[in-house]
């Protein structure tokens, strides 16, 4: 089989994106998500656009019994997974921390730190038995930068730095490269979903300048997960050119 690129969150934004760039590259696709009819058009679109073979599985990373039931029992021709990019997250208000609902962080935490974690434990053994793999963290510039609304968001992105470091650490003697990427604004469902559906809102936080696009990201992770296999891009900040930090933007009058 060609090689495996495992991608959480592939029903929209970044993933949807990744999973076509590789599908084109010729790797067969596992893509995961919660939204089943989602995963339906992804497949449909992989198929329209390639000859990629491609897995779907619908499951949410915030439970671990359901990470580990899918991913114990992948069929066998798809055990040898090449890359696992932890792209599953989100953002879940902008309130101050004593404005901010307990719900939205619990969910902050149990997707953008305890999924990365469920989905790592369960496809680390199967690459140290393969003494090779590259796992890709997306994490965001909100982990390098706090900033005021920000504060659990921030800080499990802070929390997936500390991980990825970690873990580059700990898998270091089965050949496993461990990367992590951090987008700075991009124009994509993360702040339809931050502000809970309200479009015009969302709409707004793109405008004056232009953001990345979920392409523009996806590209960066396909150059990070192609280097020669001595090379490790082990971090890489993206930007758009009108962005400085996370809170200066540079928007047109």
């Amino acid at each position: 089989m060609k090689q495996i690129v495992f991608i959480t969150g592939a029903t929209s934004g970044f993933g949807w994106a990744m999973a076509h760039i590789f599908a084109q590259n010729n790797y067969s696709i596992i893509a995961t998500g919660r939204r089943q009819e989602r995963l339906e058009q992804l497949k449909k679109s992989l198929g329209e656009m390639s000859n990629a073979e491609v897995l779907t599985l619908c499951f949410d990373v915030r439970s671990q019994t359901e990470v580990a039931d899918m991913v114990q029992n992948l069929p066998k021709g798809w055990q040898k997974i090449d890359i696992l990019i932890n792209n599953a997250g989100l953002a879940a208000g902008r309130g101050k921390a004593q404005d901010a609902l307990l719900s939205d962080w619990e969910q902050m935490v149990d997707t953008n730190l305890k999924g990365v974690f469920y989905v790592t434990k369960c496809v680390l053994p199967l690459m140290i038995a393969a003494k090779n793999g590259h796992i890709i963290n997306v994490s965001s510039i909100a982990g390098k930068q706090a900033y005021m609304g920000g504060s659990v968001y921030c800080a499990t992105k802070f929390g997936l730095e500390a991980f990825t470091q970690a873990l580059r650490a700990d898998v270091l003697e089965h050949g496993i490269k461990v990367s992590s990427i951090s987008p700075g604004a991009a124009d994509t469902e993360f702040s339809l979903v931050r502000f809970k559906g309200d479009a015009a809102q969302a709409s707004a936080t793109y405008t004056g300048f232009e953001p990345l696009q979920a392409q523009d990201v996806a590209e960066a992770v396909w150059f990070m997960a192609n280097r020669p296999d001595h090379v490790n891009i082990a971090d890489l900040t993206i930007l758009p050119k009108a962005q400085a930090s996370a809170t200066q933007i540079h928007k047109n009058d």
